[in-house]
């Protein structure tokens, strides 16, 4: 029955996407930032792909993608809130910021931008991801030397479905974050930087209930923030250290610490492992076995050691994902029990 309806795109298809843009900008018009820099990258940039994979869903309070192709990011930077704005143009990137942290923000632009990524060093060795590469030369992997904001949506995509996990990370943004810096923080649908490390760890029982996160998971936020200053020093660490450092705390595994160092670090060759469809879907578009486990994955992978997960993202963008063969994992609301 599956075949009959239009196939849905699974949370692993989303992080290897990029970010889309809505009808309307969705920014009010203010005055000048406080900040502003420009930035030449050394090749094609695209920025929807670079950045794509810092959104958590079309909803989220801290990202948004506008119809003049700008990328705006609400961040808690280590010297404050602060609010980005990125747009290319002419073979040139302008970033504004506003806020407290908006100095921080631009310092690190480049990184952010891919400027530390060497997309050279990538040898494709199959047809579909040759062709992706061919097909998407702008992407870069991001850097954002922040391992919070990375690591709370992570957990909170811990085996649930993308709508529940990204329903809980705009609920809990929206009602304990903080307006962002700038024109972002105001009009009709403002953006929200994410709550302090001591707001979420006073965050009641009964709200993260009504976010519809169960206790494992909130468990795993609040041992967390409760170290947040050591986790986030994990940022200027090798990814395997960091990793190591991450999974110190209970309830962090595999999967979430490579969530998080893809997008903090840039990781390039940390593919996730014990997600429920990136094997199938790596397995499909190189050998035609969606029912490739983790092992059989990093066998595929392995003439890509050192580009793992930059291989990964380009099978995902190729488009090569098995069919359905079975209804979606049902989504049940715990906040309405």
């Amino acid at each position: 029955m599956a075949g009959r309806f239009p196939q849905r795109p699974t949370r692993t298809t989303v992080r290897g996407g990029q970010a889309g843009l809505p009808g309307a900008a969705g920014i009010p018009r203010q005055t000048a930032p406080a900040r502003v820099r420009r930035w030449v990258p050394d090749g094609p940039l695209d920025l929807g792909l670079t950045l794509g994979p810092l959104r958590r869903g079309p909803a989220d309070p801290t990202f948004r993608a506008t119809a003049d192709g700008s990328v705006w990011r609400a961040c808690r930077t280590p010297a404050g809130p602060g609010t980005l704005r990125v747009r290319a143009y002419g073979g040139e990137v302008l970033g504004e910021a506003w806020g407290p942290g908006a100095e921080w923000l631009l310092e690190r632009l480049p990184e952010l931008l891919g400027a530390a990524d060497d997309p050279g060093a990538f040898v494709p060795r199959h047809r579909v991801v040759a062709l992706a590469r061919h097909r998407r030369p702008g992407l870069r992997l991001t850097r954002t030397g922040l391992v919070l904001e990375s690591l709370i949506p992570s957990v909170l995509e811990q085996k649930v479905t993308t709508d529940e996990a990204y329903r809980a990370w705009r609920l809990l943004v929206r009602r304990f974050g903080e307006p962002a810096p700038g024109p972002a923080g105001t009009g009709e649908r403002p953006m929200f930087v994410m709550p302090a490390a001591r707001t979420w760890a006073l965050i009641p029982s009964w709200e993260w209930h009504r976010a519809g996160v169960d206790d494992k998971r909130a468990s795993t936020i609040l041992r967390a923030v409760r170290v947040a200053a050591r986790l986030e020093q994990a940022a200027g660490m090798p990814a395997d250290l960091a990793r190591a450092r991450l999974e110190v705390v209970p309830g962090i595994g595999p999967w979430t610490s490579a969530e998080v160092v893809q997008r903090s670090h840039g990781a390039a060759d940390e593919v996730t492992v014990g997600d429920l469809h990136l094997p199938g879907i790596v397995g499909w578009a190189l050998a035609g076995d969606r029912d490739a486990d983790d092992a059989e994955m990093l066998r595929l992978l392995q003439p890509y050691t050192g580009q793992r997960h930059r291989a990964a993202r380009l099978i995902l963008l190729s488009g090569r994902t098995p069919a359905r063969r079975k209804p979606k994992m049902p989504w049940v609301d715990i906040g309405a029990l």
